[in-house]
């Protein structure tokens, strides 16, 4: 095994060492290498779970990179777009061994606020973290995040906000959310201009002032080990 122009060459590899190569594609980013990476494990027997925790144990590394300031915010992106796109190929097997993810989450932007590369790397950093993530996209309005709560039945709703101009909008969205609130639904904020005393201000359950404290404050909330 060694790496070449940033590319993962494994040649002859037993089990550990091609999870092992996995795990790094994923930390590079190179989401090419990774896919193939994958599908050559499950092509020759690897169990899906198996392959997953791979490249979740990747993620939380590079989460600790980030945390530690070793890489910074645009090779944290290019690491969970590698995740992203790595678990799009793995899904359809995961669900045909009966493997579904333990918690689910829904995200969005809030109304009138159409920025999203904060809240499209925290879904990433989440997916990353095992989450069944269903992403609203941006503008969306409180009836949209409540009906697709009622569908999807979360662990968590993630509203996300970059103007100061639309964080009242969360706030309307969390007393839209109340009915499934009731219901133990944690509802968790981010953006730019949102702090910590909004958060509390609001009535939020939690708030994560970037994506991998986002990671750390959903399995703080659902006691996640």
């Amino acid at each position: 095994m060694g790496v070449l122009a940033g590319r993962v060459i494994v040649q002859n590899a037993s089990l550990a060492e091609q999870l092992t190569s996995l795990g790094v594609a994923v930390k590079q980013g190179n989401h090419v290498q990774a896919k193939e990476l994958a599908a050559s494990l499950l092509a020759s027997g690897a169990a899906p779970a198996e392959v997953l925790d791979a490249m979740v144990q990747a993620m939380h590394e590079v989460g600790q990179s980030f945390e530690c300031k070793e890489i910074f915010v645009p090779q944290m992106m290019i690491a969970a777009r590698a995740m992203s796109e790595t678990l799009t190929l793995l899904q359809p097997v995961l669900v045909a061994a009966g493997i579904q993810p333990k918690y689910r989450a829904v995200i969005g932007t809030v109304a009138g606020d159409v920025h999203d590369i904060g809240k499209n790397l925290v879904a990433m950093m989440w997916k990353g973290a095992g989450f069944h993530v269903v992403d609203l996209g941006t503008n969306v309005p409180p009836a949209k995040f409540l009906e697709t709560a009622e569908q999807e039945r979360p662990d968590l709703v993630g509203l996300s906000a970059l103007l100061t101009t639309t964080m009242p909008a969360m706030r309307t969205t969390i007393e839209v959310l109340q009915p499934v609130r009731d219901d133990g639904v944690r509802i968790v904020i981010g953006g730019a201009p949102v702090t910590q005393a909004f958060a509390d201000q609001i009535g939020a359950d939690g708030y994560a002032p970037d994506a991998v404290r986002a990671v750390d404050l959903v399995r703080r909330l659902l006691d996640i080990r």
